[in-house]
């Protein structure tokens, strides 16, 4: 059994994948969740193909029943939970006069509800980690679109302005107990949620996945008196 273990929601492909990967080389443990039961039994094969202890959880996370599920996956497997990434994310643009509901909901429940469960559900696993070694840690997967309200993306935007707004709230309530939040916060990062942006920013113009999961190695290694309540990844010259 891995001495430290981790949970990495999204983690089927783009950031959350190459996190889950960066926890693994790092010795933890992982319990991978992602919606699409295929797409994410083959980059739970990658992980395991690059010697990583995994449990895989396909898991429909708009769903609290389903977050449930995925956080007892992880609780019978490792016992432990030490690192939280709350990676699972949905945009949708769409004017003002536009907006279809379903994805409005979509955008408010996966993007920031999720993470309110995922907190609640796991509490218990991240407060016994921080009474051990006073470095618990959750990583909350934020954007440059909600430090800057963006036109047409403006419910991914809001959504992602409240997960900083949340992120912040909970170093100022958890972090006594050894538990802390950060929010990180890129630009376009290389992945295919950014296939409608190709045509005028193409990939290797980009923020690379393994950008953002370096950022993780970092935050591991902090003392336990230093929080890093915030990420920002911009690439040369723009802001997204």
């Amino acid at each position: 059994m891995p001495d430290r273990a981790a949970l990495v929601t999204g983690a089927s492909s783009g950031i959350g994948l190459a996190i889950a990967h960066a926890l693994g080389e790092e010795g933890h443990g992982l319990t991978v969740a992602a919606r699409r039961p295929e797409k994410l039994a083959a980059a739970a094969e990658e992980l395991r193909a690059a010697g990583h202890d995994v449990e895989e959880v396909a898991a429909d996370l708009t769903e609290e029943d389903e977050i449930r599920r995925v956080v007892a996956a992880h609780r019978d497997r490792f016992g432990r939970l030490d690192v939280l990434v709350n990676s699972a994310g949905v945009g949708f643009g769409a004017p003002a006069d536009g907006h279809q509901t379903k994805r409005v909901d979509m955008q408010m429940d996966l993007n920031l509800r999720a993470i309110v469960l995922f907190y609640r559900e796991c509490a218990d696993l991240l407060k016994a980690a921080g009474a051990e070694h006073r470095n618990a840690l959750v990583v909350n997967l934020s954007s440059n679109a909600g430090k800057a309200g963006q036109p047409w993306l403006s419910v991914y935007s809001a959504t992602k302005a409240a997960v900083i707004g949340y992120t912040q709230a909970m170093n100022r309530e958890l972090a006594g107990e050894g538990v802390k939040s950060v929010a990180l916060c890129p630009g376009f990062v290389d992945t295919p949620m950014s296939d409608f942006i190709k045509e005028q920013i193409t990939p290797d113009e980009m923020i690379t996945t393994e950008d953002v999961a370096q950022s993780v190695r970092f935050l591991l290694r902090l003392s336990p008196n230093c929080i890093v309540p915030e990420i920002g990844f911009e690439r040369p010259g723009q802001i997204l």
